[in-house]
This record gives C-alpha cells, structure tokens and sequence, in this order.
C-alpha cells in the first residue's frame, strides 16, 4: 500500500519515512504529489487535530494518508504545553522562545516529569480511519543537552535512552519515541 503523509515538517518527514521504512509500498510527501495545504490545527486533542491535518490532504488526494499530531505533556502543568507545543510561547514563537518558556515555568520546581505524546490518523479515501497513540516518558532537565533532534529534544531527558533526544542518534530515538511507538500501534492495527 502507498500512503501520504500529512505534513510540511522536514524533521517529522524524515523520522516517519525512516521508522516505516520497508512496511509500505511507497510513502509520499506533499511536496512530491504537489500538494500545498496548511490546516489551522484549532482541535482541543492530538487525535483532533491529526484528524484535520488528514481531512485537510485527503481532498487532494485518492491515497491514504497518515497524519499526526505529536507534543510534550508536563505533570506539573497539567499537561501543558499538550496541542500548542509548537505555539506555546506564541504563535510566531521560535523553538528556543518555546523552551525558554517552558524553562521558566518549571523553574521553581522538582516535579519535572513529562511525556511526549503522539497521536495518529491513517485515513482512507471512503472516510474510514485507524487511529493510535504512542508516549515517551521521562523529564525536563534544567538547561539544553546535546545537538541532534528539534523541538523540546534538547531538553527532554528519555528514560528509555538515560539521555536526551537530542543526544541520541535518529535511530536511537527512533526506537523509542512517542511517533516510534503510534506508528508501531498503527501497523499492528492495519493487520
């Protein structure tokens, strides 16, 4: 089966067609079908707004597409930053605003455990849709380690790995991250 994934982000593209490597015919991107859609994700939960992103692409395509909507859980902020991840310093907000913030907010704290979240959407063309949902436990450390990853990588010690994502290698973190775990859910549903 060939599917199409329902994002613009680089970095998402790569660790997807890397964790399904070899379990689909061919996975597209949009740039590849010439697609260029950018869904407002205004849903209130992961699975809302994989959804949108996949309704979104579905009318431009016959294939299936496979969406997600993935972002970081802190217990001590009840869950926050959760679907506004990417905008959680503002709308226009960098990824180094983002984790500044972020920061700040556990700054007076020791209760730094958080989880990254990752929820997918395959959807058919007949509107039918499998659905799963994957997490990566471990906690915020107190300033930026390592190089390699994006997003709140550089700060999110895994416990499965005893260091960050930013630390480990794309298929260190491949292995265990919270798209690693939903896309595994997924495939096993698709059986």
């Amino acid at each position: 089966m060939d599917l199409l994934l329902a994002t613009n982000n680089p970095h998402k593209t790569a660790e997807i067609k890397a964790i399904l490597k070899g379990k689909f015919d061919r996975v597209y991107t949009l740039k590849e079908k010439c697609i260029d859609v950018n869904p407002d994700e205004n849903g209130s939960t992961f699975f809302e707004n994989a959804m949108i992103k996949a309704r979104a692409v579905s009318a431009y395509t016959n294939l299936p597409v496979l969406a997600d909507d993935s972002g970081l859980s802190v217990d001590f902020l009840n869950g926050e930053p959760g679907v506004r991840s990417a905008r959680y310093a503002g709308e226009n907000a960098s990824q180094a605003e983002c984790n500044k913030k972020l920061l700040d907010e556990l700054r007076r704290t020791n209760n730094r455990k958080a989880r990254f979240v990752c929820h997918t959407v395959l959807l058919f063309k007949d509107g039918s849709y499998i659905s799963s949902q994957g997490c990566a436990d471990g906690e915020i450390l107190r300033l930026s380690v390592g190089e390699n990853g994006f997003g709140y990588d550089p700060l999110f010690y895994s416990y499965d790995l005893k260091k960050t994502f930013a630390e480990a290698s794309d298929a260190e973190k491949n292995s265990v991250s919270h798209r690693a775990a939903a896309l595994a859910a997924l495939c096993r549903l698709l059986k």
